[in-house]
């Protein structure tokens, strides 16, 4: 939605402000009494850059005539393919946003829409950038050529030492300066928005229902892990080894003994209180001390 409402606002501001650039520098040359002092020389040029076109007449103050002078460079190539990919840019984001508001359903239809908007915004999004780099150096090359100092010395007057030159009104850039940002944050906007697109096509919803193996395997090996973890705290004690198993059966003789000596203590004693008992583990001896079965066990004392 995001990439609907600023695209064609930035690719407008962006061919806007490169196609409809116009620059004037203004040069004056003092021929040192010899012509008329102080001749303006007005140099105008904009787009589409073709500054092998432009040409002005500067005085000659020795021959007291005029010369004819032509500027260098052709900008037009990368110029003008800036400016059309703004254009073509702003076009398609007007159709993108029609067809989202009132054709969604023909859209989505046999995902065909959303692969199209995707190619589509991958290839804008290759070419706001190569057009934006292209611009930006011919913009660099324009100021180079378009520079007082570079435009003085092709008037050969201003190549004498006794004759007086100098730039009076320089061309201002910051308009030329705001359609290269531009041009870049469109490449930005646009490559940004290709995740967003690429979750509407089928590539995205197919790799969502079916996951990858590299998932699936870890997520075997987070349950085997866990049954693991579980089972270990479920194993007998007879895991532990010998000697957790003897311990075990020490404890358990001692306790005997103990329970033992309190039966022929409370045995010996005579008393008129209530009887007292002794919830305790059940514990059937053999000939040998072997414990056969375990459960509750109520020691009684005899009155």
């Amino acid at each position: 939605m995001c990439m609907v409402i600023f695209a064609p606002i930035f690719a407008i501001c962006a061919f806007a402000t490169c196609g409809g650039y116009h620059g004037h520098l203004q040069v004056k040359v003092d021929c040192a009494g010899r012509r008329p002092n102080n001749l303006s020389i007005n140099i105008d040029f904009g787009y589409p850059f073709r500054l092998q076109q432009v040409h002005f007449k500067a005085p000659m103050c020795e021959a007291k005539r005029e010369e004819i002078v032509f500027l260098s460079g052709d900008f037009s190539a990368t110029a003008q393919f800036f400016v059309t990919v703004g254009v073509l840019a702003f076009l398609y984001s007007l159709l993108a946003t029609v067809v989202y508001v009132f054709y969604q359903n023909k859209y989505l239809k046999n995902n065909r829409g959303p692969l199209v908007d995707f190619l589509v915004t991958i290839t804008f999004s290759l070419t706001w950038l190569l057009s934006s780099c292209c611009w930006a150096k011919s913009l660099t090359d324009i100021k180079t050529v378009i520079n007082p100092t570079e435009v003085l010395l092709l008037i050969s007057a201003c190549r004498e030492k006794e004759y007086k030159c100098a730039a009076t009104q320089e061309p201002f850039w910051s308009r030329l300066n705001t359609s290269a940002v531009f041009g870049f944050v469109n490449a930005i906007l646009w490559s940004g928005n290709i995740w967003f697109v690429f979750k509407e096509t089928d590539w995205y919803k197919t790799g969502q229902r079916f996951p990858s193996r590299t998932s699936s395997r870890k997520r075997s090996s987070e349950m085997r892990e866990r049954l693991y973890s579980e089972s270990s705290f479920e194993q007998p004690d007879d895991s532990f080894g010998p000697f957790r198993q003897d311990s075990i059966t020490e404890s358990r003789g001692d306790f005997d003994k103990q329970v033992q000596r309190q039966a022929s203590i409370n045995q010996s004693q005579v008393s008129f209180s209530l009887p007292e008992t002794y919830l305790g583990k059940t514990v059937i001896y053999e000939k040998e001390n072997k414990i056969a079965s375990q459960g509750p066990v109520i020691f009684v004392n005899e009155m």
